[in-house]
This record gives structure tokens, C-alpha cells and sequence, in this order.
């Protein structure tokens, strides 16, 4: 079931962008009296589950969910029409108006799509509110993979900066660490300063999708009974929610990740858990099942103060200006890392697997529209690159046509676009792959 809401999510987040950005497309090219033929929700080879016709352009729904797209009279684009090209140009087709009306028709979709995440981050943080995790709140330090100790990480450091720089929101310490300079960590342990430096090499290792299915870093907690599973050793020999475990054994154990191993070594035997309990301290034998579990659930983020921000509507809106920028920015950075062949980050490039995993199994609107917005802003940077078939590359050769005076013809723009398209069929095809590879091998 987690599987279908995910998908509908996904979906329903990329029907919402792809109507957007074409409607960039197609406003433009209304404004500057282009005609639009079709207007398109996915593609339609062969056949389309649903069109109509309204005045000159035809509207309606195809069969294969991969985007979408307008059909601009006399443009080359992905139809490859080339016997509209063939005749005389006419006043109201694409090549028949001037360059920088034609620039901004192809910059239509992009800046659709950067104002929808920003409309979007608007109106969350005005509806919502803002809420995180301050890094001063991780009062027991943090836990760590194996990877990271690898890097000389501990459980238990407590964060100080990232990069010498005072981080206030918890969710913002790996982003730092991965997409700035210098990649430094400096931490607290037992009391002293150390600090961490991250190589390219390090990066490679994190960014890994095998890697990244653990946390480098997340935040310490003390083992507190939220609630039990259905079947449930811990609850049959007697725990109780809100039961804190101070103990096991002869062993003085304060911390959720400290019992994870501890069962883990007791596999198949009973323990004696030490317990709190209000302000009583009991001894309860609870059996260690065969794969090192007890059975229970524990508080995790209830267990800390987040801060939340609350926002007037013309507060939200420079907010939500700010948060645009700075996830465009963020994911900027990205593509500096996916070309650093050091880095290895290529091949944490993903296609509509890796996409759909960012939303949540279960349906929550609030982690719908954060990543509507944030898949808007990537479609707009991704749509900006420029290569032949994207509006980067339409973009590029107009700018090309501003500044020289000379127009490409319309043969040459024919062979731009077909080399574009076997560009982005092998970006897919690699993307797809990895996906794969990643998380079925």
C-alpha cells in the first residue's frame, strides 16, 4: 500500500509541475501571438486517453507519464515536425518572431517553475509555520554508522560548527558538510574539542546510495518506551510505555544505540533489563529474539524542544523568497559535486525511483508540497542546462542569435535538437541504471 501512495504521490507532484512549466511555455507564446497547437499532460505517441479542441489548440492528456509538453507552430522541438519547416515562415509561428521574444517563450517554463516553489514555500510557512531541530538541542550527542567512524566519528560527539560555522538548524549540518568548503566538523568529546576533515574521497563514500541508506550522523536518545508492536517480548515480560531503560545486566547502559548493540550480542537469551519507572527503578527478564529485538518502539524527535516560527502572510512572503533561493542554490551545488569525477557523485544520480523515495509512504501533504516545491526548483535548474531539447539549449542558441546577429538555420537547429534528444535518452538510460544497481543489487 506504502508503494501505490508513493506513487500517487509522485504522480500527482509531476502532473501539478509539468502543468505549470508548459503553461509558462504556452502564456508566453500567447502574449507574442505564437500559436500553440497542442497542450499536452504526458506524451501521446499513437494515441491519447483524452483531448479536445478549444480555438486553435488542442488540449489533453497522453498515455506515457513523463512530462509533457506545447507545441509551438514553427519551432523545432520534440515533435520534429518537418514539414510545417518546409514551407514560408508565417506571422504567427515561433521563427517568425523576433529573438527575445522567442528567449523569453523558452524561459517561460523555467521561471514558472522557480515562482511555484517559492508560491508554494510562501504559503507553507504561512499555513505551517517553520518548524526544526536546533543543533543545541542534540543534549546526548549524536550516533553514528560504520562509515562514519571510519571518517573518526563517535558516538556521543556533540556538535560545535560545520565549516567554523555555527549551524542552528540540525538539518542542515550534512548539507554543509557536502556542499561546501572547507568540509570540516569540529565536535566536543569527553569534554574536548576535535575536528573532522572530509576528503573528496569521503564524499564519494557518502553520497554512495548504498552508504546513504544509513546515517552518517542522526541524533542520540535515551531509551524511552513509546509504545509496542503487536508481537512483543518487551511488553509480555511486563515494560510498560514511558518505561526508561537505565541498565542491562551488570551493565550500566544509558542510550538507544548502546542497547541495539547490547541485544544484538544477546541474540536468543534472556536479559535483565534495569528500568525507570516514574520514580521506581525495577528489574524485568525480557527475551532477545533470534534477530536481536525486544520488541518495542521508542521516543525519538518527541524527545526534543523543536523551534517553531510562526509567519503573517507578508512575513511568509520574503520567507518563502529566501527558502527558494537557498534550496536553488543548495541544489546548484549538487550539479558541482555530479561533475567532480573525484567525488563520484554521478552515480548517486537517479531516475523516478530515486525520486519517488522522497516522498512518504503514508500520505502527508505537508511532505508532498516540500517536495513539489523542491522537485519544481530541480526541474527548472535541469530544464536551465544547456543542451539541445531542453529550454537551456533553445535558450543558448537564441542568446547566440541576440549577440552575433546571426540566426542558426533551421537544418542546423534540426541536428541540435535530434543530438539533444540521444543525450537525454543516455542521461536516462544511466539514471535508470543506477537506480537499479542501487537498490535491487
Amino acid at each position: 500500500m506504502g508503494t501505490v501512495i508513493i506513487i500517487a504521490q509522485l504522480l500527482l507532484s509531476l502532473s501539478i509541475l509539468v502543468i505549470f512549466h508548459e503553461a509558462g511555455h504556452f502564456t508566453f507564446a500567447k502574449i507574442f501571438k505564437a500559436r500553440v497547437e497542442k497542450f499536452y499532460l504526458f506524451f501521446d505517441p499513437w494515441f491519447s486517453i483524452f483531448k479536445i479542441k478549444k480555438g486553435e489548440t488542442e488540449y489533453g492528456v497522453g498515455w506515457i507519464p513523463l512530462g509533457g509538453y506545447v507545441k509551438i507552430s514553427g519551432m523545432i522541438d520534440e515533435s520534429m515536425d518537418k514539414e510545417q519547416l518546409k514551407l514560408e515562415p508565417q506571422p504567427w509561428e515561433f521563427r517568425s518572431k523576433p529573438a527575445w521574444q522567442r528567449l523569453l517563450i523558452m524561459l517561460g517554463g523555467v521561471m514558472v517553475n522557480f515562482l511555484l516553489a517559492i508560491f508554494i514555500y510562501i504559503f507553507m510557512l504561512f499555513i505551517k509555520g517553520d518548524d526544526y531541530l536546533p543543533v543545541s538541542e542534540l543534549k546526548y550527542g549524536i550516533v553514528t554508522d560504520s562509515l562514519g567512524r571510519e571518517f573518526g566519528l563517535r558516538d556521543g560527539d556533540k556538535i560545535l560548527r560545520v565549516n567554523n560555522k555555527e549551524i542552528e538548524n540540525y538539518n542542515d549540518v550534512l548539507p554543509e558538510i557536502l556542499l561546501n568548503q572547507p568540509r570540516t566538523l569540529q565536535l566536543e568529546r569527553n569534554g574536548q574539542p576535535i575536528e573532522i576533515t572530509f576528503t573528496n574521497e569521503d564524499l564519494a563514500q557518502i553520497l554512495d546510495n548504498k552508504q546513504m541508506k544509513s546515517a552518517l550522523i542522526s541524533p542520540r536518545i535515551p531509551f524511552i518506551i513509546a509504545q509496542f508492536p503487536k508481537k512483543s517480548n518487551a511488553q509480555k515480560a511486563g515494560l510498560l510505555p514511558a518505561d526508561k531503560l537505565i541498565g542491562a545486566d551488570s551493565s550500566k547502559i544509558s542510550y538507544f544505540d548502546e542497547y541495539v548493540k547490547y541485544f544484538q550480542s544477546h541474540k536468543n537469551q534472556t536479559v535483565n533489563l534495569n528500568v525507570l519507572r516514574s520514580e521506581d527503578t525495577v528489574s524485568i527478564p525480557v527475551a532477545v529474539d533470534e534477530n536481536g529485538l525486544i520488541g518495542v518502539e521508542v521516543k525519538r524527535i518527541e524527545l526534543f524542544k523543536l523551534r517553531h516560527t510562526d509567519y503573517s502572510f507578508f512575513a511568509a512572503i520574503p520567507a518563502g523568497v529566501v527558502k527558494g533561493y537557498e534550496e536553488t542554490s543548495n541544489y546548484l551545488k549538487q550539479f558541482k559535486l555530479i561533475f567532480n569525477p573525484e567525488t563520484k557523485a554521478y552515480n548517486s544520480l537517479g531516475s523516478f525511483v530515486t525520486i519517488g523515495k522522497l516522498f512518504s509512504p503514508q500520505w502527508d501533504w505537508n511532505v508532498f508540497w516540500r517536495m513539489t516545491a523542491l522537485l519544481s526548483i530541480m526541474l527548472g535548474v535541469v530544464n536551465l542546462l544547456p543542451i539541445p531539447a531542453l529550454d537551456g539549449g533553445h535558450a543558448m542558441f537564441t542568446l547566440f542569435e541576440i549577440i552575433t546577429r546571426r540566426k542558426p538555420s533551421d537544418k542546423f537547429m534540426e541536428y541540435a535538437q535530434i543530438t539533444g534528444m540521444v543525450l537525454l535518452l543516455a542521461l536516462m538510460v544511466f539514471a535508470l541504471k543506477n537506480d537499479i544497481v542501487n537498490n535491487f543489487f
